[in-house]
């Protein structure tokens, strides 16, 4: 009889600490209670004061293999923090549909990014005292034509041991195709893998989590397909959180970010895990 094979370690992920209290507030619940082991943090977002820092990593210390990475955040409607940073509009980052087509139009310079992503980076480890584990982008700006060249330089310059997100999964060609959102994230992170492997940075094999989040849709249905065929290190991105209304000002996702918090919370999901042959720990 052959032994049962290994379980995957995968690398679940709640993107936007520092976005709102509610949202922190949900992601460190979930760390505490072992239903997430990475989360990624936003140096520009308006909920990152010292009190909000010392408590993600309070939560990270009960839970060891949890990691903390930064979300590189480069578009509306929040704010850079290096001065002279073009394009903006007004004050503010262009938005990621603008950002994206200036990008694929060779319209962006990659020394403003390259500097703001080291902003970005400095400013992570002056609030935690050390480089991130791994640096993502939030709405996947990493993965733009031209940005992610500046940010690929950054993290090699200034954080070389981070591994970086990729979006592109690890799928059938007719799986694929179902879903036009992944698919994009698919075309841009084969650029994203040259890039990044050419810097001798590394990345997670696979990614899952896309979805249409303004849809009511039934998140653990999809937690059940992001899990199939994933292999072990790859990635299922989350977005979990209370609403607040500083999210509600920021961000659309609002309550999706609370059926996705509940699902994580709930007992449906450690159920799912262990029959899909897939840990955290």
């Amino acid at each position: 009889m052959s032994a049962a094979a290994s379980p995957r370690r995968i690398w679940l992920c709640a993107d936007d600490y520092g976005i709102s209290p509610g949202v922190n507030r949900a992601i460190r619940d979930l760390i505490e209670h072992g239903r997430l082991n990475a989360t990624s943090v936003m140096m520009v977002g308006p909920a990152i004061e010292r009190g909000e820092v010392d408590a993600l990593a309070t939560s990270a210390k009960a839970s060891p293999r949890c990691a903390i990475g930064l979300h590189v955040t480069l578009s509306a409607p929040f704010r850079p923090l290096t001065m002279h940073f073009r394009p903006l509009d007004g004050d503010m980052f262009l938005p990621f549909p603008k950002l994206l087509r200036a990008g694929l139009a060779r319209r962006l310079d990659r020394e403003f990014f390259r500097n703001e992503v080291r902003a970005q980076l400095a400013a992570f480890a002056e609030a935690f005292g050390r480089a991130p584990d791994f640096v993502d982008g939030h709405q996947h700006v990493q993965l733009f034509p031209q940005v992610r060249d500046g940010f690929v330089d950054a993290v090699t310059e200034v954080a070389p041991n981070a591994w970086v997100r990729q979006g592109g999964r690890d799928l059938p060609l007719a799986q694929r195709l179902a879903s036009p959102k992944a698919m994009v994230l698919d075309m841009l992170s084969a650029q994203f893998r040259r890039c990044a492997g050419s810097a001798g940075l590394s990345f997670n094999p696979a990614f899952a989590g896309a979805y249409d989040f303004t849809r009511a849709a039934d998140f653990g249905a999809l937690m059940r397909q992001f899990l199939a065929g994933l292999p072990d290190g790859g990635l299922v991105m989350c977005h979990p959180g209370f609403v607040d209304d500083i999210l509600r000002g920021l961000d659309p996702m609002t309550d999706v970010r609370e059926r996705e918090h509940a699902y994580l919370k709930g007992d449906a999901f450690p159920q799912l895990l262990a029959a899909s042959n897939v840990t955290l720990g």
